[in-house]
């Protein structure tokens, strides 16, 4: 079981620090101490860190009403982020590029895995310009939802001279740890996966929901039960294009069984949505037909919700909701319900690009560990005649040449890149930046910094020879016991001069682009129609058409907190929580030390000149980007705080010691920092429950983890 329970040593005795005490020899007549399990440590430091949320969360969950379910949610996020568990740092995008890639020919949906379907993309012969690029995107806003954008876009390179390729080559940093879409949540696994496999529905590139491996479906009266018509003649094939069987009803019914016995991260998102869904999951239901999935016939799935869900539709685009063929996966050493053991020698489904059944666009013909991956067009896809993109390929770029991207797009190598510091300079000598360089679009993933709340491991548990912390004992009860208290994690936060820490990867002139300021995007969504909620005992109405970021702000200020995770002014006017660094204050960061110290002092631990605390920040040392990533967050820190706090920057040379520092690992416990940035999350549906469930507690919440505990 993924959340097994443990029973632990003592060890885990200084895992929940509540103040420092003396051994004392124990009278023969005193009961011996309970001993806790670890999920019940990590409920304790949950609720003693972040009650406030999951109260406000709970209340948000109950809400009946989608507007006032949004506008609590708003206010939930706003104690998530007052907590300081987390400081929210950059999102995708906003930097400086040059492609060949046509604008708006990827599917631009914030969530899902739409966004990496690769298939429908236009790429140009040659780099485009970025006034042609200007042209296109003001195009897009004229002709978005209306189903003629890519013609026009091929229509109009031709126009300019360009010849339209039927090849896309771009970079990528992380090898799949498996190709079994439904037994992972990494990016870096689905990213690849999403290709090679299609959903019920997906975004097209205007962001409009389309037929896929489903040719239609009917929602009841009710809304409790979804309908969806099969597409007939769809075929599964191995890796070697050979054809295994028909892609039917039940293959999406076996995909939801394997997803929830595989826990791989994607089943808390079907928990409480569909019928049974949770009790299977938790062990109380073994009878998998009591789920709400089932197959009528060959062409017929329906699903059964547990209430009606005004989001639903928009969760297919997640691997969670993909199909599985039934007899390759059984074929592979797969088994269902109690029978299922990932563990089993002969259990071999996922392991390698052979090693699945494929109903995609594309099969993996070359899958070379860090060096290629090569998607080919697959001979039996269903819609093989409307791709653009005949040939995928990835090349493994580990970023320690910080131009070789660069070059690499210019000479063709690759169809695009993004400009970091040195790169930047490379195009303003070579003229290349006024030609061809433009401004990406920001996208919904939210990169955070985790700050480690109940620290049990200080070297990397794949290898205890890596990631070696330098802490003493002294210095690791110390720190643990200030990572257990709002306000020093408030003052971390505060101390952490973002935009020069953001900088180091994409130049001074473009640092506050890419900051985001909260977890959730501020303008996510949209209230429907007027609502009134609570604000700390005041009842505030908010009009149809206010952003979530506008209620999370407000609450934030009404709690007295000296942050703007919201601007209300930005983006023209529109509101934003990207784009401004809303977070760093070197004054709000001593104020908050100073209560720190003193409720500290109260438990036994002293911070001053001779006792700082010592924090422990992993930093891939291989890539001249992140080594000076590095140096900007510690001096910010360092400086920022008096020396009352030590950054001990920990050398990881090469990109799996530094993703196995955290990245890499499935439970809190093996969470090897104090300090994290590797971690971020991407939306998986349109509701702000998809980056709220991931700190839900009791090991529900994804991310949960990243603090150091469940």
């Amino acid at each position: 079981m993924k959340k097994a329970t443990r029973i632990l040593c003592l060890l885990l005795a200084a895992l929940m620090l509540v103040g420092i005490v003396a051994c004392t020899p124990k009278k023969e007549d005193e009961p011996k101490p309970v001993e806790k399990t670890y999920d019940e440590i990590s409920a304790e430091i949950y609720d003693a860190q972040l009650g406030e949320f999951k109260a406000a969360y709970a209340k948000a969950k109950e809400a009946t009403n989608i507007s006032e379910r949004f506008a609590l949610m708003a206010i939930a996020e706003a104690k998530l982020l007052e907590s300081g568990v987390m400081l929210p740092l950059t999102t995708r995008g906003g930097n400086y590029a040059i492609s060949r890639v046509a604008p708006y020919t990827v599917c631009p949906t914030l969530w899902g895995n739409d966004s990496d379907r690769f298939h429908n993309a236009v790429i140009a012969d040659k780099l485009l310009l970025a006034t042609e690029r200007a042209e296109l995107k003001a195009k897009y806003t004229e002709l978005k939802g209306t189903g003629t954008y890519e013609a026009f876009v091929k229509d109009y390179l031709k126009g300019k001279g360009y010849a339209i390729k039927d090849t896309y080559t771009l970079t990528y940093s992380s090898d799949p740890k498996t190709w079994d879409a439904l037994a992972t949540s990494r990016a870096a696994d689905s990213n690849a996966i999403v290709n090679i496999y299609d959903g019920l529905y997906e975004y097209d590139i205007e962001g409009v929901q389309q037929p896929a491996l489903a040719t239609g479906y009917t929602v009841s009266e009710d809304g409790l039960t979804y309908t969806f018509t099969i597409r007939e003649g769809v075929k599964w094939v191995d890796s070697q294009g050979r054809e295994i069987a028909d892609v039917t009803a039940g293959d999406f019914v076996a995909g939801m069984q394997h997803m929830m016995d595989a826990k791989g991260g994607l089943e808390y998102l079907v928990e409480g949505v569909i019928v049974n869904a949770s009790e299977y999951i938790a062990g109380t239901e073994t009878d998998f037909t009591k789920v709400g999935v089932s197959a009528t016939d060959d062409h017929t799935l329906v699903y059964t919700l547990t209430a009606p869900c005004s989001y639903f539709m928009t969760m297919l685009g997640y691997n969670c909701f993909a199909p599985l063929c039934k007899s390759y996966y059984e074929s592979k050493g797969g088994a269902f319900g109690a029978d299922f053991d990932s563990a089993a020698e002969t259990y071999t489904y996922g392991i390698d690009k052979d090693s699945v059944a494929y109903c995609g666009p594309y099969l993996v013909t070359n899958a070379t560990e860090k060096n290629t991956i090569v998607f080919a067009a697959n001979p039996a896809y269903w819609n093989k005649d409307n791709i653009n993109i005949k040939t995928l390929t990835w090349l493994f770029n580990d970023g320690t040449d910080t131009t070789k991207a660069y070059n690499d797009a210019l000479s063709g190598v690759i169809d695009g890149a993004g400009l970091n510091a040195s790169t930047l300079e490379l195009a303003k000598k070579d003229g290349n930046f006024d030609k061809y360089v433009y401004v990406s679009n920001t996208d919904a993933t939210s990169f955070m910094a985790f700050t480690n709340i109940n620290r049990a491991v200080y070297a990397n548990v794949n290898n205890e020879a890596q990631g070696v912390s330098a802490q003493t004992e002294e210095q690791r009860v110390a720190t643990k016991a200030a990572m257990q208290n709002q306000h020093f994690r408030l003052a971390l936060a505060f101390a952490v001069d973002r935009a020069t820490f953001n900088a180091q990867d994409v130049g001074d002139e473009l640092k506050l682009n890419s900051l985001r300021n909260s977890y959730t995007p501020g303008t996510f969504v949209t209230l429907a129609e007027e609502v009134t909620v609570d604000i700390n005992g005041t009842a505030k109405t908010y009009a149809a058409g206010t952003v979530y970021g506008q209620i999370m702000q407000d609450q934030i200020d009404a709690d007295g907190f000296k942050f703007k995770a919201f601007d209300p002014a930005a983006d023209d006017g529109v509101g934003s929580t990207d784009g401004f660094d809303g977070w760093y204050n070197a004054a709000n960061a001593v104020e908050q030390l100073n209560i720190a110290v003193e409720e500290l002092k109260a438990q036994g631990v002293t911070i001053d000149a001779e006792h700082p605390i010592h924090i422990d920040y992993p930093v891939y040392t291989g890539s001249t980007t992140y080594q000076n990533r590095g140096a900007a967050y510690k001096q910010s820190v360092e400086a920022a705080l008096g020396g009352l706090v030590i950054v001990n920057v920990v050398d990881c040379p090469t990109s799996d010691e530094w993703y196995y520092a955290g990245y890499y690992t499935d439970y809190g416990y093996e969470a090897n920092y104090d300090i994290y940035d590797v971690s971020g999350w991407g939306p998986d549906y349109g509701d702000p429950a998809t980056y709220l469930d991931t700190f839900l507690d009791g090991g529900a919440g994804y991310m949960v983890k990243c603090i150091g505990i469940f």
